[in-house]
């Protein structure tokens, strides 16, 4: 029996990456030689143990027989016979298909190391066609080491291409996409990912929403990048830089959804975005099964990312109940969500990348003054019933116009 260190470990190992899970193969052993070591069973349709102490997980080595349609539609094969570089052969990428055994000594039959060094993101061979769901996997990848160099081997890309014209992106489940895109969401540059699936033709068949916004103009003194599929990845971008969080990065990424549905002959203007794009952003969030939280988050955004970027024009009343719709006095660490996503927004255009987002610091103290105005107070003061929350209303108002004037000032 030999083991060997796999896939993202020896990869990672190798980009001097943090190492977060390993996992092993083992050649030359049978599924009851693994069970009486102590070890646990549990992959389904082909197997994977778990060590008795560690918990990692340990495949027995396999080959992979394309028998049917979608990334599912395949016949594991493994016997004692299966070789090490057998197995690495069914992997997507050359920098995926590199082996350590005991001893520290790498197996790279398929030449990683060099495509690591060369910063490529390459097939490991013409197998890459039969699985959909590597197209999505390469975007992933693309977005974890883009800031590294990395970007997509021109044959890889081609078969990308091949994959998405054969149709057989339309046999992803939504949750599978989902999960990549939320994935993509976590590494250091989620705008790659979603440039890669474009450059491929794939984001128009796994997120059309998204794709729909290519070609679409917008007024050029305020985007001077013009175009608001390129907006989007710009603001993508700068969410990144902005904030780890995957609910800002996804809400930053949808919120001008509604742009791709403005007729024609309204273009370049967009008046009406922010309510159109909540429809899109509940049917994308409903389809892919998105949890509840990212939803949420960027339907608020959407909502009210132009009232926040015209904030000190808004009355004062204005912003209030814009705190209200937001439920801040409940959830206050929304606010701060909001205006991130909202200065991404701000950011991502052609030639502001660099500018402050100062409307932020206006809304948050103006947020924070209103805060204070608490029901106790207004109780004290002898208001009951539906009187209290009409009076705390008029309170905040006031507190938040004296502000204004002194902040403008």
């Amino acid at each position: 029996m030999q083991v060997y260190l796999v896939g993202g470990a020896v990869r990672d190992q190798l980009l001097n990456l943090p190492v977060h899970d390993r996992d092993w193969v083992v050649v030359g052993t049978t599924p009851q030689a693994m069970l009486d070591a102590g070890y646990q069973a549990v992959g389904k349709d082909f197997p994977v143990f778990l060590h008795p102490t560690s918990k990692e997980e340990y495949a027995l080595a396999r080959t992979e027989r394309k028998t049917g349609l979608g990334y599912t539609g395949f016949d594991c094969y493994f016997s004692t016979e299966v070789t090490i570089e057998e197995d690495l052969m069914r992997r997507d990428l050359t920098i995926n298909a590199i082996a350590q055994d005991g001893q520290g000594h790498l197996i790279d039959p398929y030449h990683g190391v060099d495509d690591i060094k060369q910063r490529q993101l390459r097939h490991v061979s013409d197998a890459f066609t039969e699985d959909p769901l590597r197209v999505l996997r390469v975007a992933r990848f693309a977005a974890k080491l883009h800031h590294l160099g990395f970007s997509v081997a021109d044959e890889t890309m081609d078969l990308m291409r091949q994959i998405t014209l054969s149709g057989e992106l339309n046999h992803l489940t939504p949750e599978r996409v989902w999960q990549e895109w939320h994935k993509s969401l976590t590494t250091p540059t989620p705008h790659a990912f979603l440039e890669v699936l474009k450059n491929c033709g794939a984001l128009a068949h796994v997120l059309p929403e998204i794709d729909a916004l290519f070609g679409i103009p917008q007024p050029e003194k305020w985007h001077p990048e013009i175009d608001t599929g390129l907006h989007t990845l710009m603001v993508a971008k700068q969410a990144a830089q902005l904030s780890d969080s995957p609910l800002v990065r996804f809400a930053a990424q949808v919120h001008d959804l509604g742009k791709a549905v403005t007729p024609k002959e309204e273009w370049p203007s967009h008046k009406r975005h922010c309510h159109t794009g909540i429809k899109l952003i509940k049917a994308l969030c409903n389809r892919l099964r998105a949890p509840n939280e990212f939803r949420d988050l960027a339907l608020d955004v959407c909502q009210q990312h132009t009232n926040i970027h015209n904030a000190l024009q808004l009355k004062p009343a204005t912003l209030v109940r814009l705190f209200n719709q937001l439920k801040l006095w409940r959830q206050p660490q929304r606010l701060e969500q909001v205006l991130l996503a909202c200065a991404a927004d701000h950011k991502g255009r052609l030639g502001f990348e660099n500018l402050e987002y100062r409307v932020a610091e206006y809304v948050t103290a103006a947020f924070h003054i209103a805060a204070q105005i608490n029901a106790q107070d207004v109780i004290k003061d002898g208001f009951v019933g539906k009187d209290i929350s009409e009076e705390q209303n008029r309170r905040r108002i006031a507190a938040v116009a004296k502000f204004k004037q002194e902040y403008v000032a």
